[in-house]
């Protein structure tokens, strides 16, 4: 079967599939989902021997260390995967919740009621823990999914992939409700997006350029998450040892993920207390600092010249663009030029000036004196997310089984015509 009639048959039984998983219960989903958890963690050792063929494969093609740090599997990673399905399998169903009952004068009775979208198409990249995590979220929302991984981590896809599925056939989910594209010619995600008569909606989940690739490409709707340009502003009333901690916990705690900061807004009122401890300590994580002329004025030497570039750039490494602002009013200003609507916080002592951060920059999550790090469906309880969207329909922020849903009208009558 050449690749084309291969993607078209995978689509097909989804579709199908999609019929049947809107009419599965809560308690068989979970079910499930707890299966696949037990799963998961019983197969441990296989999935480790799978992932090495990946890490290998990534060594041999001189990967970053951010990038091979996001395919590799170890038990504890493992172990938060299976973690994730049994907090989704704990979570409420959203299918069949009634959102509104609307009763008209000519006796008609309209209620509003959530449903499944249908087939969720998932294109992804390094990260092998969206197979599971997606894989939950879609069967628990009602949906059939299609996933398709990147090649640096296909071996690990496929064997989260089959220990999933293994599972499904001792349930009442259809089986064809869970498909992976194996292939990892791009030309498959050319024959995927074409076909929207059988998908839903499509969720990209990576670098910009997939992104985009996918945005332009596409027939079917697509939820995007273009980057993560996130900010920390220190505010001229910050309390200077909180700005500090939230500042290093956003950047360096996990640097290539997209909520990780990647410029850091200093009021100008606290930039020489605040600036060379925060730089030096920050340096002495291994970041490089890219800084304006107040930057580098203020801490000469080790500080590269920030340019208009930089305070677009989602680095996904140990590199910070860091400026120096006025107020309160310009950092909202540069967030709002620049960013890409995806996490930003501000640092302060005045609840006012917190609340004026929160009101006018427009992103998907903002923050008052929190790390932006907690932009992620599992910290939000959400379970996990498909994706973290940047977008302001059909869902904004971590989209979790809510965003999977969309709503039906249900009229009942009584004989009622139209004159």
């Amino acid at each position: 079967m050449n690749l084309s009639a291969n993607i078209l048959g995978i689509a097909k039984k989804a579709k199908k599939a999609s019929y049947q998983m809107a009419l599965v219960g809560a308690k068989d989903k979970n079910q499930a989902l707890l299966n696949m958890a037990d799963a998961l963690q019983a197969r441990q050792a296989y999935l480790m021997k799978e992932n090495a063929r990946d890490l290998a494969a990534a060594s041999k093609a001189g990967y970053s260390k951010a990038l091979v740090d996001r395919l590799t599997l170890n038990p504890n990673r493992i172990a938060a995967m299976a973690e994730g399905l049994r907090e989704t399998a704990k979570l409420k169903d959203p299918v069949g919740e009634l959102l509104e009952t609307i009763k008209r004068p000519n006796g008609l009775v309209i209620k509003k009621v959530r449903v499944p979208l249908g087939v969720v198409g998932i294109i992804y990249e390094s990260r092998p823990n969206v197979t599971a995590d997606c894989a939950a979220l879609c069967l628990k929302s009602g949906n059939a999914a299609i996933l398709k991984g990147g090649k640096e981590a296909i071996f690990s896809n496929m064997a989260i992939f089959k220990v999933l599925q293994s599972v499904l056939k001792k349930t009442r989910i259809p089986l064809d409700a869970l498909q992976l594209i194996e292939s990892t010619d791009r030309f498959a995600v050319h024959e995927l997006l074409k076909l929207d008569e059988y998908l839903d909606v499509i969720v990209p989940r990576g670098g910009e350029e997939l992104i985009r690739f996918v945005a332009d490409n596409s027939n079917i709707p697509v939820i995007k998450h273009f980057k993560g340009v996130c900010h920390v502003y220190v505010s001229s009333k910050a309390d200077l040892k909180m700005a500090h901690t939230i500042t290093m916990n956003a950047k360096t705690q996990k640097p290539g993920v997209c909520n990780a900061m990647e410029t850091l807004l200093v009021d100008r009122a606290v930039a020489r207390r605040f600036l060379p401890e925060i730089v030096r300590d920050l340096q002495g994580a291994g970041c490089e600092i890219r800084g304006d002329a107040a930057v580098r004025a203020i801490v000469k030497g080790h500080v590269k010249n920030a340019t208009k570039e930089d305070w677009r750039t989602e680095y996904l490494d140990l590199i910070l663009s860091v400026r120096v602002v006025k107020n309160c009013d310009e950092a909202i200003e540069h967030i709002n030029t620049y960013g890409s609507g995806h996490s930003d916080t501000i640092v302060t002592k005045d609840k006012k000036e917190a609340q004026k951060f929160l009101n006018e920059v427009d992103s998907a999550c903002v923050y008052a004196n929190a790390s932006t790090r907690f932009t992620d469906g599992f910290e939000f309880g959400f379970g996990a997310e498909v994706g973290i969207s940047t977008d302001k329909l059909h869902v904004r922020g971590p989209m979790a089984l809510e965003g999977l849903t969309s709503y039906k009208y249900e009229i009942y009558g009584n004989g009622q015509i139209r004159t």
